[in-house]
């Protein structure tokens, strides 16, 4: 678990949290239920947290979503910030299990990891948190809000265990292999 703030992950929070706001709008409607649909940016928030850890997570998911919704919707539902804030904090949880940095991600067992995390995390957060907030934040409706939650709990886990996967895999194999370069005399 990395609770170190150096300049890494200051610099990982600022261009995660931009690239967070700027995917806001880079979304694939799920047409089934209103105000839910395939979010890339989730991958990013699930790759900056498993390499940098849970602050960064955290700072991304909270700040990110926040800011994305403040600057293309005119307001912030915090009801559906805090559950991405969580995403990332949970995730970043277990960043040094991972091994991402180290190359370690290309073992499936690690793989299988991150991805069972996801799913947990995810579960907690939309399906449970994001509903009940919605419900006492703004009086929504509780069938609606759980149908939303559940969609964007599958939305979710699909994005992060495809491009999150492939992002973390790609990283992995680099860093990995940086760790193998040695001076020459």
């Amino acid at each position: 678990m990395n609770f170190k703030i150096g300049i890494k992950e200051v610099v990982a929070m600022g261009i995660g949290t931009a690239l967070f706001v700027v995917l806001t709008n880079v979304q694939i409607p799920l047409i089934v239920v209103p105000n839910t649909a395939l979010q890339p940016r989730m991958a990013i928030l699930a790759f900056l947290s498993a390499v940098f850890g849970p602050i960064v997570g955290l700072v991304v998911g909270l700040v990110g979503h926040a800011l994305g919704d403040a600057l293309f919707y005119g307001s912030v539902w915090w009801s559906w910030v805090i559950p991405d804030g969580i995403v990332g904090l949970a995730i970043g949880f277990f960043a040094n299990k991972f091994a991402v940095k180290e190359g370690g991600f290309v073992n499936s067992k690690n793989i299988i990891l991150f991805n069972i995390v996801q799913v947990v995390v995810n579960a907690v957060a939309w399906i449970i948190c994001a509903p009940v907030l919605d419900i006492l934040i703004f009086a929504e409706p509780a069938n609606k809000v759980f149908a939303q939650g559940a969609f964007a709990f599958l939305g979710n886990i699909v994005v992060i265990g495809i491009l999150g996967t492939i992002l973390l895999v790609a990283y992995s194999k680099i860093a990995g292999g940086s760790n193998n370069l040695q001076a020459e005399d």
